[in-house]
């Protein structure tokens, strides 16, 4: 695997972390594809670095492989593939167990989350690691969250779509990271984006719902700097906020503990 980014391609590139992604590897000298199902805002980042914007749903395989394809004959071998497109829709009435999202209207979240926030990045992979692996190498980033590793309240989708990912990270590790493939899984807790109620490019870092600011929110710039620092580093697991370490470590000391301090958190956050 080649030490240089020469192409990459960024899904949800149009917001948000994405779009910070984008302008970050813009920095370091990357053509950048900016996919995003928001091809107006695909279309502005990529004008801003001079990269190309692509329209694209990652719930749909067939367009992450024609996308792939496209890339490949008309730009060159993707170097960086980033699939950090996700959604999430919060708990309706009856919680965990909601069909329709309480945040986003969805007729039925859970499907929407397992196939933006896991399949999406199934869908990269299979388009992806049969040709990284002819060529030697490459770098996939999946971007998940800290709700993978912890959970989110109030997000009982978000939050069980966001472990599956983690793990199909760790399983595409394990198969082919001593084949050339460099696989990273981020985990970032609340970062400014519209995921948490702040627009792009907001004056102030306020707004975060849900106990989101109880660490920090970061902006999506500094993340982004996290992630391709971690990656070119060859991290598997980058946490943009080092809090999450210690917490991880605590649910797998005490499962039980950790479940009642998340209830009275959960109970504070009602206040």
């Amino acid at each position: 695997m080649k030490d240089a980014i020469d192409i990459a391609v960024v899904t949800g590139g149009g917001h948000g972390i994405g779009r910070a992604l984008c302008r970050r590897l813009h920095r370091d000298g990357t053509k950048v594809v900016v996919a995003d199902l928001d091809a107006a805002a695909a279309g502005v980042v990529a004008a801003e670095i001079d990269g190309v914007a692509m329209a694209l749903d990652v719930a749909d395989e067939q367009a992450i492989r024609e996308l792939v394809d496209e890339v490949e004959r008309e730009l060159g071998p993707i170097d960086l593939f980033v699939s950090n497109a996700g959604v999430a829709f919060g708990d309706g009435p009856s919680g965990a167990t909601s069909a329709k999202g309480g945040l986003n209207p969805a007729d039925d979240r859970w499907e929407a989350c397992w196939r933006v926030n896991v399949m999406a990045h199934v869908f990269a992979a299979r388009a992806l690691v049969p040709r990284m692996l002819e060529r030697g190498g490459g770098r996939i980033v999946n971007v998940a969250s800290a709700a993978g590793l912890l959970s989110q309240i109030g997000d009982a989708a978000y939050s069980t779509t966001k472990h599956a990912a983690v793990g199909f990270a760790e399983s595409l590790a394990i198969d082919y990271g001593d084949r050339g493939i460099q696989v990273s899984v981020v985990c970032p807790q609340a970062v400014a984006t519209r995921m948490i109620g702040i627009e792009d490019d907001a004056d102030s870092m306020d707004g975060g719902f849900g106990g989101n600011d109880v660490d920090g929110i970061m902006s999506a710039d500094d993340v982004a700097d996290i992630i391709v620092a971690g990656a070119l580093d060859g991290r598997f697991l980058i946490l943009t906020h080092p809090e999450v370490a210690t917490y991880v470590q605590r649910k797998a000391s005490d499962h039980d503990r950790w479940i009642g301090g998340m209830q009275r958190f959960r109970e504070k956050l009602k206040t």
